[in-house]
């Protein structure tokens, strides 16, 4: 018959188990000290970085984008503030902070002829317009982590997918799926009818006909029924040109 552990024993395995727990939390200290420490000389490298570099991040947008990989990476968000070591060493703050101010100014401006919903690379292209006498050049990667810091002030701006295209949302309009894959639909010619609505992704007519109407009440299609074939058009000013040469005559 096998003997059961006294009150020694007991004890004793109390006691290791306490041992075991000690040396665990000591173990796992250390790792964070360790941590910290490593922490600490990447932040202080990225500062003497950011201080022999400061032009090229200034200036070169790819450059840009990489830095903020970096600090990413190390728990540094230089568009914290616009005050502090960032902002006075490299003034990025305040490039971030102007660039969103007229990012706001182009959505407003081209809202009447897109519905509130413009092309990433449209809007990119009417900010590089508006910006010719400025230093530095703007990318798309700016222009999201501008829209970005507009949407956690409440903003209503957004950046969404449809299909291979992002679109910058100004007005607070849900699209639903329907209204996605029409948009996604219309990139190949800027515009699509009832009939291709129905025959491409095999919906009836009236589920078209209630998803297009819906876009061009929320301002986000334009009518053409001026075309010889007599089908009427609806075309989708955020995935076509159309916009863009109004929108440059506009700002």
């Amino acid at each position: 018959m096998r003997r059961r552990a006294g009150i020694g024993g007991l004890q004793n395995a109390a006691a290791a188990r306490d041992q075991y727990r000690l040396l665990g939390e000591n173990v796992a200290r250390l790792r964070t000290d360790l941590m910290k420490e490593q922490l600490s000389t990447f932040r202080s490298q990225l500062e003497d970085f950011a201080r022999k570099h400061k032009n090229d991040i200034r200036k070169n947008p790819a450059f840009r984008s990489q830095f903020h990989e970096m600090c990413a990476k190390v728990g540094v968000d230089p568009l914290a503030s616009n005050k502090g070591f960032w902002a006075e060493l490299l003034g990025i703050g305040d490039f971030y902070y102007e660039l969103g101010v007229q990012i706001v100014d182009v959505c407003l401006a081209t809202r009447p002829h897109n519905g509130g919903l413009i092309n990433l690379e449209e809007l990119c292209k009417l900010l590089s317009q508006r910006r010719k006498g400025a230093r530095e050049v703007v990318s798309e990667d700016d222009c999201l982590r501008a829209i970005g810091k507009l949407k956690v002030l409440g903003s209503g701006f957004e950046v969404i997918t449809v299909g291979k295209r992002k679109l910058v949302r100004s007005v607070p309009t849900e699209l639903k799926k329907d209204h996605n894959e029409i948009l996604e639909l219309s990139q190949a010619q800027g515009f699509v009818t009832v009939e291709e609505v129905e025959r491409r992704l095999s919906w009836s007519s009236g589920r078209a006909t209630d998803a297009l109407e819906t876009l061009l009440d929320e301002g986000l299609a334009m009518i053409d029924e001026g075309h010889r074939d007599g089908k009427r058009r609806y075309w989708f000013p955020c995935v076509s040109s159309v916009s863009s040469f109004v929108a440059s005559e506009t700002l």
